[in-house]
């Protein structure tokens, strides 16, 4: 059991990778700009970019890949993601560090989802949602350490030796990999076109959309974070750093609540009271940026907006896993899928938002997805609630007959 655990918080540290190399640009989105002598929103849709390549390689390739044994998987698709972060770090020009962040997210999404397959088959007897939201929290420890430590690796180094650290550290990982991760069986081949063939199931959509717009509406405040707190909320440089890393640990720790609540309490409860108490985390840092110049009060608001919006990661993932346990993979494999487009759409949107009207509104639409996500949410509890009913119906006419 000990071994299993500790193997689940090395693939945690995968994912943290895969994640610093995602989220990074957002920490250093002005200095991307100034250097390569581009728009704060054209920088802004490298997260685009990588997103939407996530998104519609990773369901295909894992479709190809299904029978290959998961660590050998594993490790084929790091090396994938290795290579494209030494691509990022050694050429030059904005056209070809594009080309770079395609295949970075091509290896991505395989690192992320085989990691999430091993994952919850290795996991222990009652523990998978939180074993779930462990390799989750690589994610989102890539905000508490990754992201501030890149910031500063680029003021001191360039932004480019961000992508080389990651390719040796990169590299080190593969080769514990290989030698720790014990062999797992992939699934049987599940064709790509089965696999949409599950989002003509209602709840399965439903499901899907709540990631979309819960994670959506997070991008699209997130990704422009280093520019609005520069320019919305008056932070100096020596302080953004600082203010990263709490909204990095607030990461981590609602991560961990939201697997530990799910165990504890249910999806339902802490879902939909995550996504509240997101709703909430936006509607003060809009009057936290327009009341007061207080820095202290903006990093208090923003370790509330970060707890929340995490505690909803791993909950989701087991809802959906819960929704076709029988295809739990694809399951995976479609939520990721979803977040990264959402990211995408986050992205963009957000772009648009800072274009056409301000910095500070992109609260504001984050505000509307989330609270779409809510409604989402409680039409699909609904409907689950309907569905047992029924079930519990006909298993006691079985029992009467």
């Amino acid at each position: 059991m000990k071994s299993s655990i500790w193997k689940i918080y090395f693939l945690a540290i995968v994912s943290f990778l895969v994640g610093t190399s995602e989220y990074v640009i957002s920490g250093i989105l002005d200095k991307i700009s100034d250097t390569l002598g581009i728009s704060i929103t054209s920088a802004g849709q490298l997260v685009t970019i990588f997103s939407i390549v996530y998104a519609i390689c990773t369901p295909v390739f894992m479709a190809l890949t299904a029978k290959i044994e998961r660590q050998k998987l594993l490790v084929g698709a790091l090396g994938i993601f290795v290579f494209a972060n030494l691509l990022s770090f050694v050429l030059p020009g904005f056209g070809l560090f594009v080309l770079a962040r395609v295949l970075m997210a091509l290896g991505a999404g395989m690192v992320v989802v085989t990691a999430l397959d091993i994952a919850a088959k290795i996991a222990p007897e009652g523990k998978k949602a939180s074993s779930i939201a462990t390799v989750v929290m690589g994610f989102t420890t890539s905000l508490i350490i990754g992201v501030p430590l890149g910031r500063m690796i680029a003021t001191a180094f360039g932004w480019k030796s961000v992508f080389g650290f990651i390719a040796i550290i990169g590299l080190l990982a593969i080769f514990v990999l290989y030698r720790t991760i014990p062999r797992v069986k992939g699934d049987a081949p599940v064709p790509l076109s089965k696999q949409l063939a599950l989002l003509k199931n209602r709840k399965v959509a439903l499901g899907l959309s709540i990631t979309f717009f819960w994670l959506g509406g997070y991008s699209i405040a997130y990704t422009y974070i280093s520019p609005y707190l520069l320019k919305v909320a008056g932070l100096h440089e020596e302080v953004l750093s600082g203010v990263l890393l709490a909204f990095g640990v607030a990461s981590l720790i609602g991560s961990k609540f939201g697997g530990y609540s799910t165990d504890r309490w249910g999806v339902s409860f802490t879902l939909i009271g995550g996504m509240l108490l997101h709703i909430v985390a936006f509607l003060l840092l809009s009057a936290a940026v327009a009341l007061t110049s207080s820095w202290v009060i903006v990093a208090a608001v923003l370790v509330l907006w970060s707890f929340a919006a995490w505690s909803s990661g791993p909950t989701q993932q087991y809802n959906l896993i819960r929704i076709e346990p029988n295809y739990s993979g694809v399951m995976l494999g479609l939520n990721q899928s979803t977040m990264q487009l959402s990211m995408a759409a986050g992205a963009g949107i957000g772009g648009v938002a800072v274009d056409r009207i301000s910095l500070s509104s992109i609260s504001w639409f984050g505000t509307t997805w989330v609270t779409i996500a809510v409604m989402a949410s409680l039409l699909l509890f609904s409907w689950i609630r309907q569905e047992a009913g029924k079930e519990g119906i006909r298993q006691e006419h079985a029992l009467s007959d």
